[in-house]
């Protein structure tokens, strides 16, 4: 089971994930697209990243944005398994997408 992040490290690990935002227990992020279909695209690509890493985000899809929210709730709260996927979702974000 991974371990429960104290609050000082969660806040040292947001300097790799700068486009997140922390809100207490979670790390969240909100990414525009051109269109419903480029979010619905997006939102595919990253089920298959989810699935593969065994770790899914909590996914709020409204027409042109998509909205991650990350926590690992086995033990309430941020793990070391959330800023990884985070890391991996930023690499999918289109350059063309907005924040």
């Amino acid at each position: 089971m991974p371990e429960l992040l104290i609050p000082e490290a969660a806040r040292t690990l947001m300097s790799e994930v700068p486009s997140w935002e922390l809100k207490r227990d979670k790390i969240e992020r909100v990414i525009g697209f051109d269109g419903f279909l480029q979010a619905i695209d997006f939102v595919n690509r990253l089920a298959s990243l989810a699935e593969e890493q065994n770790h899914h985000p909590e996914i709020d899809i409204r027409w042109n944005k998509v909205r991650l929210v990350l926590s690992t709730h086995s033990v309430g709260g941020l793990t070391d398994r959330d800023f990884t996927l985070a890391r991996k979702i930023d690499e999918l974000v289109p350059a063309s997408a907005g924040h």
